[in-house]
């Protein structure tokens, strides 16, 4: 629901705010910094409420911010109207995120954990393409009724999704319920303290952010600059082919999610993420080939649609590695806070990935600029084998523990994440 309402727009905002608003293209970027900028204020204390009061007060939160803010998008007719929108949709997507994460981590278990988050991206880029195809038919500039009709369908959808979350029943032995427990135990500020300085202090986890923060640079932050001018001004290719490149790599993932996922749920997460560095390697290598390729358009576009499809493949592979890894590093009591650390990381990576992009494209630097990205996945690689040193068994292979346990356990235990595995996570995320 979230992600055909964000999709339903997000692709329209600048030229909203730039043309059928009339606000020109610098109050536009403005929007669209105002709204990245929004999500990083949140983040840092969104971690703190759901462990506190549980992630589904915090969801609903998210789900009133980002009505009203499609609605004020409606309705603005003026800068601080259109900027004061993007700020209140910026921080309901924000918090939205570490808020459904724990959620799938309270009701799934470490046999399901896996395929629960790849049904979550499955359906989360599912939702994005589906909504900004409608959108895309729906909309037209010179009707600015059209723009209005959009926002009020998003602002709609995020209602809809609110009464959809009003009718699920966390567990009440899940992460969201022993989380609240400690903060009675501590004031606020000296919770939140312990909560941050704990966090820092797990290496494992501070080692995941930052191969988090490269991921998402080298892959999510170029799509909407750097890679796409790279696309229109050194491949050569229309607008209209670089849609069906990204058409390509929602296709990879919507088709190839779950085979790709039975592949990959029995092997170590560590080595399938190291693949993954290796495969945009390959992505971003193809990208430059596109480049170098004068006389062969064919040749050319054929590369560059490769490096998309190619940068799908891997995003269905960390699906099921990365978000449950972070839950499985978690301790119960700061379930919510390890989302928002590794969601903040992301966004992060995705305000300094475009800007990083747009730089380099601006001087015309496009070969430094395709070394740089190499460079980037292998360094995901090499940073995904050292973390795979410093997990333990059931951190990085948690399918074959679950298999092993299996024989003593009863199958309610493993269905509700108790037994052995999660007793041991939970040994080794305390440091114990």
């Amino acid at each position: 629901m979230a992600a055909f309402g964000n999709g339903f727009t997000a692709p329209f905002l600048f030229v909203y705010a730039s043309r059928v608003r009339d606000l020109g293209e610098g109050t536009a970027g403005a929007v669209m910094a105002v709204f990245a900028a929004a999500a990083l204020a949140v983040l840092p204390f969104t971690g703190r409420v759901i462990d506190r009061r549980g992630p589904m007060p915090v969801a609903y939160l998210g789900s009133l911010l980002g009505a009203v803010g499609a609605l004020g998008f409606a309705a603005a007719e003026n800068a601080l109207g259109v900027l004061a929108s993007s700020a209140l949709m910026g921080a309901g997507v924000a918090v939205l995120q570490p808020a459904l994460a724990t959620m799938i981590v309270a009701c799934s278990g470490a046999a399901t954990r896996s395929r629960a988050f790849a049904t979550q991206f499955f359906l989360n880029n599912l939702g994005l393409g589906l909504g900004g195809l409608f959108g895309g038919l729906m909309v037209d500039e010179h009707r600015p009724g059209t723009f209005t009709l959009l926002f009020v369908i998003e602002a709609a959808m995020f209602v809809v999704l609110a009464v959809v979350l009003a009718t699920v029943r966390l567990p009440l032995t899940g992460p969201a319920h022993d989380s609240r427990t400690p903060s009675r135990q501590a004031g606020p500020a000296a919770q939140a303290g312990s909560d941050w300085r704990a966090l820092f202090q797990d290496r494992s986890m501070v080692l995941l952010c930052v191969l988090g923060f490269v991921l998402f640079f080298a892959c999510y932050g170029q799509f909407e600059s750097g890679l796409s001018a790279y696309a229109i001004e050194v491949t050569r290719i229309s607008p209209a082919t670089l849609g069906m490149a990204l058409a390509a790599n929602t296709a990879v993932i919507v088709l190839a999610q779950y085979v790709v996922l039975r592949l990959v749920e029995r092997r170590r997460r560590s080595r399938v993420v190291a693949l993954v560095g290796v495969i945009w390697a390959v992505a971003w290598v193809a990208a430059g080939a596109s480049g170098l390729v004068h006389g062969a358009q064919a040749v050319a576009t054929a590369l560059l649609i490769g490096t998309y499809a190619l940068f799908g493949l891997g995003e269905t592979m960390l699906s099921p590695t990365v978000a449950p890894l972070v839950a499985d590093l978690a301790p119960a009591r700061l379930m919510g806070q390890y989302n928002s650390a590794f969601a903040l990381v992301k966004q992060l990576a995705l305000a300094v990935g475009p800007a990083v992009g747009g730089l380099l494209a601006a001087t015309g630097a496009y070969g430094l600029y395709i070394v740089l990205l190499v460079g980037c996945s292998l360094g995901v690689s090499v940073l995904a084998l050292w973390l795979g040193r410093r997990l333990t068994p059931v951190q990085d292979r948690p399918y074959r523990s679950v298999v092993v346990a299996g024989r003593s356990e009863t199958a309610d235990d493993l269905a509700h994440g108790q037994g052995a595995p999660v007793k041991e996570h939970a040994l080794a995320a305390s440091g114990n």
